[in-house]
């Protein structure tokens, strides 16, 4: 197995990760998607199983855990796992191109601990709490309770920050744009 460069980005949920990882896709030829695994449920028709993620029963996942498949994984929610599956990264890194990683804090922690200095570990936040809110109340599939939980979860994230190599702060997103592809093209370089 070839070995690449890693990209994390992490971000609480509702920062714009996945807006900015998709961007960088679709210009960067070099990159290739990590699909995480999860138990969670899709959500609407956007989601594809194998595109999104690779979703899985909470069975299946705990067999994987067994087995040893898995890089890092987690328990985000109680009875919700994520996780990084090993023959992701040697699927993209067979292909010749670099692992791009949208995962939760604690997941960008962790792939940043594992992968050491073949990773470049991105933290990308929002101005204000108010704003990560409204973001989230805008995506309009969160119930209030979800909303609650998802804040709650946001603020204890924010204090990792200084865990990751850079922060890049989205407040206006074609700048955020522009950022990212400088970060990335200047890791692939070194």
């Amino acid at each position: 197995m070839s070995q690449g460069k890693v990209i994390i980005f992490s971000a609480p949920s509702g920062s714009g990760k996945t807006t900015i990882v998709k961007h960088l896709l679709a210009h960067e030829p070099l990159l290739g998607f990590s699909i995480s695994a999860c138990t969670r449920d899709k959500r609407g028709r956007e989601e594809e199983n194998g595109k999104d993620y690779y979703f899985l029963t909470p069975e299946e996942f705990r067999e994987k855990i067994n087995q040893d498949a898995f890089i890092e994984w987690e328990e985000v929610y109680a009875g919700n796992f994520y996780g990084t599956l090993k023959e992701e990264i040697k699927r993209i890194w067979d292909q010749g191109r670099h692992v791009i990683f949208d995962v939760d804090v604690k997941g960008g922690i962790n792939l940043k601990e594992y992968f050491g200095d073949k990773a470049l570990s991105i933290f990308v936040k929002v101005p204000s709490m108010e704003d990560l809110a409204q973001r989230l109340r805008d995506r309009g599939t969160e119930t209030e309770e979800s909303l609650s939980r998802r804040i709650y979860k946001a603020k204890f994230e924010m204090g990792f920050e200084k865990e990751f190599d850079v922060v890049l702060v989205n407040e206006d997103l074609d700048r955020s744009f522009k950022e990212a592809e400088k970060l990335v093209a200047d890791f692939i370089k070194k």
